[in-house]
C-alpha cells in the first residue's frame, strides 16, 4: 500500500512538471512570434497566477452551488455527521462542513483549499444505498483528498492547463484573422530558421489544448488511486470502500448536477451512463480511472 501511495505521488509530481513546461512552451512560442520569447512566458505565468488566486479563494463556493448542495446539521443527518467527525479525528484534521446533494445517483466529492476550509458533500442516493461501513469507506476517500490538499493540486494543474489553452486559442484566432499572419508576411528576411520556429510553435499551439486536457485528466485519475489507497488506510478496512465502489458501479441512476468543470471532484465519473461499457477513447479523456481497476487495486492491498 505504501509503495502504491509513493508511486502515485511521484507520478503526480511529474504530471505537474509537465503542465508547467507546457505552459512555458506555449508562452515562449507566442513570444517568439512577437520577437520576445521570455516576455511570452511572463505573460503566460501572470495569467496562470491570476486564475489560480480566483479559483483558490472562491472555487469551493462555486462548486457547491453548481451541485445544488445543501448544508445539513447533525440533527438532520446524524449518521453522516458521526462518520465525518470520527474519520476527521482519525485523520487529525478539522471536521469539514457537511453537505447533501439532491441526486439519486450515489456519488460524493470534497472541496476546499485546505483542511481548515473544507467541505464534504454526498448525494441523497449514496446515503440511501450505503450501509455504515460502506459510507465510512466513501468518506475516508474524500477526507484523503482533503488531507492531501488534492483540491489545491487540481486547481493548480487545471489553471496551468487552462492558461495554456486560453493562450493557444488566442494565438490561433489571431493568426486566423490575420493578426500574426500579416506580421509574418511583412518580414521577408527571417530565413529558414525563422520559418522552422514558426512551424514548430504553430504545431505546439495547435496540440496544446489536447495535450493539456490529457495532463489534467491524468493528474485527476492518479489522485483517485491515491485517495482510494489512503482512504482504505484511514478506515483500516478496505472491504468497506470496495463494497461501496461495487454498488456505485452497478447503480442504475445517472448524475444530473455535475458538469465537465467539476467532474474531477466526484468519487465516480459523473458523466458515466449506467450499464454502458467505456470505450478506449472515453477512458483516455475520463477524469476517473475505470471502476474495475480501482476495485482490483484495493483488493490487492
Amino acid at each position: 500500500m505504501y509503495e502504491q501511495i509513493a508511486s502515485n505521488k511521484r507520478r503526480t509530481v511529474l504530471l505537474m512538471v509537465g503542465a508547467v513546461l507546457m505552459l512555458a512552451l506555449v508562452g515562449f512560442a507566442i513570444g517568439s512570434f512577437w520577437g520576445t520569447g521570455p516576455i511570452g512566458i511572463a505573460i503566460a505565468g501572470g495569467i496562470a497566477v491570476v486564475l489560480s488566486i480566483g479559483s483558490y479563494f472562491g472555487g469551493d463556493r462555486v462548486v457547491l452551488a453548481s451541485a445544488r448542495a445543501k448544508e445539513v446539521t447533525a440533527e438532520e443527518e446524524p449518521r453522516l455527521h458521526n462518520i465525518v467527525e470520527g474519520l476527521a479525528i482519525a485523520a487529525g484534521t478539522p471536521k469539514p462542513r457537511v453537505y447533501v446533494v439532491p441526486e439519486l445517483a450515489p456519488n460524493a466529492f470534497a472541496t476546499g483549499r485546505d483542511p481548515e476550509h473544507s467541505s464534504v458533500a454526498v448525494t441523497q442516493g449514496l446515503l440511501q444505498l450505503m450501509n455504515r461501513v460502506e459510507l465510512e469507506g466513501v468518506i475516508g476517500h474524500e477526507l484523503s483528498h482533503v488531507v492531501d490538499r488534492d483540491i489545491l493540486v487540481g486547481t493548480v494543474v487545471a489553471t496551468l492547463v487552462g492558461a495554456a489553452v486560453l493562450l493557444s486559442e488566442f494565438f490561433m484566432r489571431s493568426w486566423w484573422w490575420g493578426g500574426f499572419r500579416g506580421r509574418r508576411g511583412g518580414d521577408s528576411n527571417g530565413g529558414g530558421l525563422e520559418l522552422v520556429i514558426f512551424a514548430v510553435g504553430f504545431v505546439l499551439l495547435a496540440i496544446a489544448p489536447i495535450a493539456g486536457q490529457i495532463i489534467k485528466l491524468a493528474v485527476s485519475r492518479n489522485r483517485e488511486y491515491l485517495a482510494d489507497a489512503q482512504g482504505a488506510l484511514l478506515t483500516r478496512y478496505p472491504p468497506g470502500l470496495i463494497a461501496a465502489l461495487k454498488k456505485i458501479e452497478s447503480a442504475p441512476h445517472a448524475m444530473h448536477a455535475a458538469n465537465n468543470a467539476t467532474a474531477h471532484l466526484w468519487l465516480d465519473q459523473p458523466s458515466r451512463i449506467p450499464g454502458e461499457r467505456t470505450s478506449a477513447m472515453e477512458k483516455l479523456f475520463s477524469t476517473h480511472p475505470p471502476m474495475t481497476e480501482r476495485i482490483r487495486r484495493l483488493e490487492e492491498m
